[in-house]
C-alpha cells in the first residue's frame, strides 16, 4: 500500500515568525529522514531561505516571465537541508496584479511538472495572509492542503488574525475535508502567555499543539541564512523544534474550529489585560 503524503498549509499574521517556524520545523522532521517539499505562497520569496541556506532561489513567476511556459522541474525547485525540496511561488512586480495569483499558477506549475512525488511525506505550504481569502486560499480552497496549522503568540493582533483564519477553515470546511491541527505558539514572552493560548484554543475546539519559546539562538541562525538545528544542534532551542516536529507527526486531533466571535474574542483578551476596559 502506498504511503499518504501528508500536505500542510501554515497561516499566521505576518511578521509572526512562521516562515521562520515552518522551516525550523521542517528541518526536524528532514532530519529524521522525512522526504519533504515546502512551497512557499509568500511574494516576499523567504519561505525556504533557511533550508537553502547561500543558494539563491528564483520563483516559479519569475522564472516564467523570463523563460517562458516551457520550463523544467529543475528551474524552479532547489534542494535544501537534507534534500528538502524547496519551491517559492513569488509575487507579481509591484503594483502590479493580485499577489495570490502566484500562488495559484505555482501550484497548477508543480502539477504538472511531476513535483508531487509519491515517496514526499509532507509538503508544507508556508502562506501569507491574516486572512484566508482569495489566491492565499488556494492550499486549502482546492484541497491540496488537508491539514492546517496557526501560528499565534500571546499578542492581540496575532489572535484576531488566527481567529479570522479560523473563520476561513470553517468555511471551506464546509466544502472540503480540510481540518484545523492546532495553534503553535511563537513565544514573545508577554505575560500569562501560555495560560492566554491555553483559553483561546479551547473556544476555538482545537489545541495548543506546541509552545515554542523565545531565544536569540533563532535570530543568530537566521543571520546566518541556516535553521537553528542546522546552526547549533546541540542547543536547547533545536531540542524544542525536534518537539515541535514530533508533536505535527504524531498529531491526530483535527477539527473544524468555532471561531470566536469579536465581542467574545474581545473579552478574552480584557480578561488577559490585553485590552483596556473602555471609558463611557
Amino acid at each position: 500500500m502506498a504511503k499518504k503524503t501528508r500536505q500542510i498549509a501554515i497561516y499566521g499574521k505576518g511578521g509572526i515568525g512562521k516562515s521562520t517556524t515552518t522551516q525550523n520545523l521542517t528541518a526536524g522532521l528532514a532530519e529524521n529522514g522525512k522526504k519533504i517539499m515546502v512551497v512557499g505562497c509568500d511574494p516576499k520569496a523567504d519561505s525556504t531561505r533557511l533550508l537553502l541556506g547561500n543558494l539563491s532561489q528564483r520563483t516559479v513567476l519569475d522564472t516564467l516571465r523570463d523563460e517562458g511556459e516551457d520550463i523544467s522541474l529543475e528551474l524552479i525547485m532547489k534542494e535544501g537541508y537534507k534534500k528538502t525540496r524547496c519551491v517559492e511561488s513569488g509575487g507579481p512586480e509591484p503594483g502590479v496584479g493580485c499577489a495570490g495569483r502566484g500562488i495559484i499558477t505555482a501550484i497548477g506549475l508543480l502539477e504538472r511538472l511531476g513535483a508531487y512525488t509519491p515517496d514526499l511525506d509532507y509538503v508544507f505550504y508556508d502562506v501569507l495572509g491574516d486572512v484566508v481569502c482569495g489566491g492565499f486560499a488556494m492550499p486549502i480552497r482546492e484541497g491540496k492542503a488537508k491539514e492546517i496549522y496557526i501560528v499565534a503568540s500571546g499578542e492581540m493582533m496575532a489572535l484576531y488574525a488566527a481567529n479570522n483564519i479560523a473563520k476561513g477553515i470553517e468555511r471551506y470546511a464546509k466544502q472540503g475535508g480540510v481540518r484545523l491541527g492546532g495553534i503553535i505558539c511563537n513565544s514573545r514572552n508577554v505575560d500569562r502567555e501560555a495560560e492566554l493560548l491555553r483559553a483561546f484554543v479551547k473556544e476555538l475546539g482545537t489545541q495548543l499543539i506546541y509552545f515554542v519559546p523565545r531565544d536569540n539562538i533563532v535570530q543568530q541562525a537566521e543571520i546566518r541564512r541556516k535553521t537553528v538545528i542546522e546552526y547549533k544542534p546541540d542547543s536547547a532551542q533545536a531540542e524544542e523544534y525536534r518537539k515541535l516536529a514530533k508533536s505535527i507527526e504524531k498529531n491526530k486531533k483535527f477539527i473544524v474550529p468555532k471561531p470566536m466571535t469579536q465581542e467574545r474574542l474581545e473579552q478574552i483578551l480584557l480578561e488577559y489585560g490585553l485590552m483596556d476596559v473602555p471609558n463611557d
